[in-house]
């Protein structure tokens, strides 16, 4: 099979998207102190990177990918960046509860690139 940039560029683009985001949402729980407003303000700003990866990745995406195709693995790669961030960076344990409830949700995405069921 060759190589298809339209099939791997959205992928990656759509990881960066997803830490910049995760930065952006998560990243000011390590400064509880800072003033709500620079933590608006930054996030903001982090999240403007952000789009600038995801749009271009959906546009690029889209026709190799349906949207309910992209949707799901923008959503994939998110809940894997933001498990890496909790552990990482917040230092939170994942318990069974968070495990089970995320292999549901990655069954889901078997599913929505499987097929019709027949």
């Amino acid at each position: 099979m060759p190589f298809n940039p339209s099939a791997v560029l959205p992928i990656l683009l759509l990881i960066g998207s997803n830490v910049f985001m995760t930065v952006a949402w998560y990243g000011h729980l390590k400064f509880p102190h800072a003033p709500m407003w620079a933590a608006v303000m930054a996030s903001w700003g982090i999240a403007l990177v952000e789009y600038w990866l995801a749009v271009p990745a959906n546009r690029i995406g889209y026709g190799t990918y349906s949207a309910a195709e992209l949707k799901t693995i923008q959503e994939v790669i998110s809940l894997t960046v933001f498990v890496g961030f909790a552990v990482l960076v917040l230092g939170e344990k994942l318990t069974w509860n968070h495990a089970v409830g995320f292999a549901l949700i990655f069954a889901g995405a078997f599913f929505i690139f499987k097929g019709p069921l027949n």
